[in-house]
């Protein structure tokens, strides 16, 4: 399981990393008057400037409506099931600010790649953002090491703990009442 953990996230941060930089060779930050890249700007501004314990309890939650997304997608029978079925907890986990490892690797590094962009950032004038948080150094470690510790805490305990707890837990915890059937429908 840990190597493919280890593999799988260093193909994610990989990709990310490169789909951050063609985004940002393909002029995005521009569009819009330069809307696009100054939302890009903030989001990678305030997600580097979250303290370790507040980045960290913001992942565990994250993580958790993510593996409920996924368990969702697994009760599903059809592909319209597994769809309509993954919005709900992904969007909450959006609209909640909450952080996962995985997007922002492409979050964050979109964000350094433009502001290296120092012409399009002088267009800004009184616009442009301050940009001393938003650097590589605070990326991995105020952001995808306590965002990283968080998910696996969020999706290992909240959701895997859980689930052990009411299907696989040992005989020898379960009451007679309970013997072999899951907790929500003993009687």
């Amino acid at each position: 399981m840990l190597r493919n953990w280890v593999i799988v996230y260093l193909g994610n941060f990989v990709g990310s990393v490169v789909t951050a930089y063609f985004v940002f060779l393909g002029k995005q930050h521009v569009f819009g008057g330069g809307a696009v890249g100054l939302a890009a700007l903030n989001i990678g501004i305030a997600k580097t400037s979250l303290g370790f314990v507040q980045c960290t309890f913001l992942a565990i939650f994250c993580n958790a409506l993510v593996c409920m997304a996924v368990w969702l997608c697994f009760s599903a029978r059809s592909t319209t099931d597994k769809i309509l079925s993954i919005i709900p907890p992904i969007s909450a986990f959006v609209a909640c600010g909450f952080e996962h490892c995985v997007a922002n690797m492409y979050f964050i590094p979109v964000g350094l790649f433009i502001q290296t962009d120092s012409a399009w950032l002088a267009s800004l004038g009184d616009k442009a953002p301050k940009l001393a948080n938003l650097t590589w150094s605070n990326f991995f470690i105020n952001n995808l090491i306590p965002v990283t510790l968080g998910n696996i805490v969020g999706g290992a305990l909240m959701v895997g703990l859980v689930y052990w707890f009411v299907y696989l837990r040992p005989k020898q915890m379960q009451t007679p009442q309970t013997a072999g059937k899951p907790l929500a429908t003993a009687k």
